[in-house]
């Protein structure tokens, strides 16, 4: 039930992130033409801007779904496995924490932000620009959750955290 959770979960955020990636592409690709033709687009900046930061906390928590993120698996690995447990979780807690304090934040800010709208794009509000911020800790706490399970199973049995290269085998030649 929780892997096609997270598989669905997973799509949900893949087809986003790619939307998003497309939408992104198109509209500087759009922009470069109508300058190189004379004509500016005053929107083309803002809106690319926006487009781009929805862009990274959406693809973090695709890759924190993932367990795509840098970090320090031969540190945590080389702790002996009760240990490791321990580790893991501490880890786990501190992240989760600071996207929940993340989410918090960006939720006040919602407030802060209210009757203010983009400069090009009057019509549209900071509100919406910015809804990002508390969104996408929500969702990168939900992908860490998801893909916790797989986690601490790796540390209780020992095995390598996810992303760990195992060390390189020497080859060996024939005298």
């Amino acid at each position: 039930m929780l892997d096609r959770l997270r598989l669905g979960f997973e799509r949900l955020l893949a087809t986003f992130v790619g939307l998003l990636l497309v939408t992104l592409t198109a509209i500087v690709v759009v922009a470069v033409v109508y300058r190189r033709l004379g004509h500016s687009l005053v929107w083309y900046d803002e809106v690319a801007s926006v487009l781009l930061a929805w862009l990274t906390y959406y693809g973090a928590a695709l890759a924190a779904l993932k367990r795509a993120h840098i970090g320090f698996s031969g540190v945590v690995d080389s702790f002996e496995p009760r240990k490791r447990l321990a580790v893991v979780l501490f880890g786990e807690a501190c992240v989760i924490a600071f996207f929940a304090l993340l989410a918090w934040t960006g939720w006040r800010l919602l407030d802060v932000l209210g009757g203010v709208y983009l400069i090009s794009l009057p019509w549209v509000p900071v509100q919406l620009t910015q809804s990002v911020i508390p969104l996408g800790a929500a969702l990168f706490i939900v992908a860490q959750l998801l893909s916790l399970p797989e986690v601490l199973r790796r540390a209780r049995e020992g095995a390598p955290s996810p992303g760990h290269a195992p060390e390189p085998v020497e080859e060996r030649t024939a005298p």
